[in-house]
């Protein structure tokens, strides 16, 4: 019995001594896991710190991009007016327009061309970007303020074939009395803001001149218009008041058979450049007769194109 007792014991403390031995073997299996964790989880960290860095670089390059971005919206545009040509000489006019004796001119009377200074810039006044400016300032009615109807005028008159054949001559005169002489090649810009653009350089600077061969394009002359008209010009008001005339009607009332005799005088219209009103006769007294080409009140370029329609048809210029 007392052997078995040994035993016994002894078979305990073999196992009580295996059991320390195991949880040594685990714990430092434990630590050296959480050692190896360790380690591999250094580079790790020091890629994540790396690509953390690399992230904040970025967003300080993209901080850096929109501080950039802002310092380009505050650098101050370049004018179209000076960077780009605005007006040129329109090569598919015919040779006619080069001598001083058109059968044909055209006074677009009472426009409206004035500049004001507006941060530092002078623009052409109108009655969209001005319109505090003319009530509080000018004390006028801003609606009066149309440089449009000049520019859609003079674009109705300058694409007409009658003007590709060099048969047009047309002048300018303001309500400030200022008269411009508009050369038959001048190809006028297309859109308003650059024409607004070329007035306001020609109010300023007298006259603009083409940059190829520096021929004058626009000028501005002295007054009184009559002193430009050859020596029998019969000339013409235009007004929905006036005598009407179906536009080939006009044409053949009014002007001779063939625009080639030199004998036959020059034939003037004048037409209203304003948003409202008409041309009057005691304005104008070298005018024979106030005439109309509609029942129905029509804009300037819509009368210009009528007219110019019926020209065309009674000369056969096609």
């Amino acid at each position: 019995m007392a052997k078995k007792k040994r035993a016994q014991q002894e078979a305990k403390k073999e196992d009580e001594s295996q059991g320390k031995t195991d949880t040594n073997d685990e714990g430092q299996s434990d630590e050296n896991n959480v050692e190896e964790g360790e380690e591999d989880g250094g580079p790790q960290s020091k890629r994540s710190r790396q690509t953390e860095s690399n992230d904040g670089d970025d967003d300080d390059d993209d901080d850096n991009d929109d501080d950039n971005d802002d310092d380009n919206d505050d650098d101050p545009g370049v004018v179209a007016s000076e960077a780009l040509p605005l007006v040129t000489a329109d090569i598919q006019v015919g040779p006619k327009s080069l001598s001083k004796d058109q059968p044909i001119i055209f006074l677009l009377d009472q426009a409206t061309l004035e500049t004001v200074k507006r941060n530092n810039v002078y623009e052409l006044l109108n009655c969209d970007d001005h319109r505090d400016l003319a009530k509080r300032k000018l004390r006028k009615d801003p609606n009066i303020y149309r440089p449009d109807i000049l520019h859609q005028e003079l674009l109705a008159l300058q694409d007409s074939p009658l003007n590709k054949a060099g048969l047009m001559k047309i002048y300018v005169a303001t309500q400030k009395n200022v008269l411009i002489d508009i050369n038959p090649a001048t190809r006028i810009p297309r859109t308003y803001k650059r024409f607004a653009g070329l007035m306001v350089q020609l109010l300023h600077k007298m006259k603009i001149k083409a940059g190829e061969d520096h021929t004058t394009l626009l000028k501005i002359i002295k007054n009184p218009f009559s002193q430009y008209l050859p020596a029998g010009t019969r000339c013409y008001g235009m007004s929905c008041q006036g005598t009407l005339y179906s536009p080939i009607n006009l044409a053949s009332a009014l002007l001779p058979e063939d625009y080639n005799n030199s004998k036959t005088p020059p034939t003037c219209f004048v037409v209203g450049a304003m948003s409202t009103g008409h041309v009057k006769l005691e304005d104008h007294p070298y005018m024979e007769k106030m005439i109309s080409v509609s029942e129905y009140p029509l804009s300037g370029a819509a009368a210009l194109s009528r007219i110019v329609t019926g020209i065309e048809h009674h000369w056969g210029i096609v």
